[in-house]
């Protein structure tokens, strides 16, 4: 059953030289339970597409197109007290990169996951302490750390803490981004885990942000690969696995080593991302497209479904 429809969204960062096109034209779903795995290049558009989502935008940001349908409710068209009373961490909440960043140096961690409660719910302080510590015991913390301050706890302890706040009012969506960043491969691993047992546990639907495609492997069942501000592959994460059509993410899975299998040589993107003040006519990959034709350099490619199985691919070469 859909509960997130982003449909045709633009969304862009105004400067002094121009407009920044950071979201492009970008349509995706996310189904109840579903948990979709949005990657690409760092500057490709993740991050600004799930702010739009949750409508965290900075002050020079501004959805110029497109709907963000949440349970058929679009919330391009909500006032900001609307969103921040039915939408914002009731509905959506969010994981933000860095957990570190994310968390009040001065506060301990119960008075921040409280603070979230008190913010959005009807309850009494008494109330949502205990909830609190309910929370930390879901992810993986015991209570009495609700008296600890974030300098006082671990790496991955404070992601976990990030987590438990997202899910403070209990949420249909959470998107988390880039939620491993800067922790070791042990760290990121018992972070994953709490994900997918979240996720199974709590019936939740996710949208993980990621350059990090192993990631996506071990918590999505979705893949949408984005490249300078478009969505280029969209579809079920094992058919893009095993049969990737679009240059980008046939370049991208190449770049990723494999511990299984036959060694295979590591393939680099050569070139660098466009300019998205001045993006290039046609296809914004034929610059570094090792397939690129002339029409590729003209005309922009339509997203269309390549095998009737919801395998979407933006190219050329596939139409």
């Amino acid at each position: 059953m859909e509960l997130l429809s982003v449909k045709n969204l633009r969304m862009y960062y105004r400067i002094m030289r121009g407009y920044v096109k950071a979201v492009d034209d970008v349509t995706f779903e996310v189904n109840k339970q579903d948990s979709l795995g949005l990657a690409g290049e760092s500057g490709c558009g993740k991050t600004s597409a799930a702010l739009a989502v949750i409508s965290l935008l900075p002050w020079n940001a501004k959805v110029v197109g497109g709907k963000i349908l949440f349970e058929g409710e679009d919330v391009v068209k909500m006032s900001d007290s609307e969103i921040r009373s039915k939408i914002r961490w009731k509905k959506i909440s969010m994981i933000f990169q860095g957990a570190m960043n994310a968390l009040h140096p001065t506060y301990t961690i119960g008075r921040q996951i409280t603070e979230a409660i008190l913010t959005h719910e009807d309850v009494t302080k008494e109330e949502a302490l205990e909830r609190a510590g309910k929370l930390l015991e879901t992810v993986g913390l015991e209570p009495e750390r609700m008296n600890r301050y974030p300098h006082e706890l671990s790496g991955g302890m404070k992601q976990r803490v990030v987590t438990a706040m997202a899910l403070a009012c209990n949420p249909d969506l959470v998107i988390a981004d880039e939620p491993t960043t800067a922790l070791d491969v042990i760290v990121q691993a018992q972070v994953l885990n709490v994900m997918k047992e979240l996720q199974q546990r709590l019936k939740l639907s996710w949208i993980l942000i990621t350059h990090d495609l192993s990631m996506i492997t071990e918590t999505c069942t979705k893949l949408a690969i984005m490249y300078a501000g478009k969505i280029v592959e969209y579809g079920d994460l094992r058919y893009i696995y095993k049969e990737p059509l679009h240059p980008y993410t046939e370049r991208l899975l190449a770049a990723f080593p494999s511990i299984a299998g036959e060694k295979t040589e590591m393939l680099s993107i050569p070139g660098f991302p466009p300019d998205l003040l001045n993006p290039p006519p046609g296809c914004r990959f034929h610059p570094r497209c090792p397939y690129a034709k002339e029409i590729c350099m003209k005309e922009e490619p339509t997203i269309l479904d390549a095998n009737s199985k919801g395998h979407y691919v933006a190219c050329h070469l596939h139409q």
